[in-house]
């Protein structure tokens, strides 16, 4: 009979044990779909900043400097390559901006 009374009481324990292993994967998964949509959101930001600049195919003196200010939040944003690539060399070039990159960045915001 003592059995049966331990084997009874050790049920409701194990059902809260559960559960707190349950309510701590649902938190998680929050956790990271809320991660997940703010690094989301903030590479489609920064990625709307670097293409509004070049959309018209030409990178002003002002304009180069905005763009060497946003290769690193594109980096730390997750900014595809094909975005990073040509920002960074715009970034690094001296007085001449290089045409191929300017070109290249801007088909990567047509696309």
């Amino acid at each position: 009979m003592k059995r049966r009374l331990a084997a009874l009481s050790a049920v409701p324990l194990l059902l809260l044990l559960s559960a707190c292993g349950s309510v701590q994967e649902v938190a998680e998964n929050a956790a990271n779909d809320a991660a997940t949509k703010v690094a989301t959101a903030a590479a489609d930001e920064v990625r709307k900043q670097v293409c509004t600049v070049v959309e018209d195919g030409l990178v002003s003196a002002s304009d180069k400097a905005v763009l060497g200010g946003l290769v690193s939040a594109a980096d730390a944003a997750g900014v595809p390559a094909e975005i990073t690539t040509p920002l960074g060399e715009i970034a690094k070039a001296g007085d001449q901006v290089p045409a191929g990159s300017v070109t290249a960045l801007k088909n990567a915001c047509a696309a």
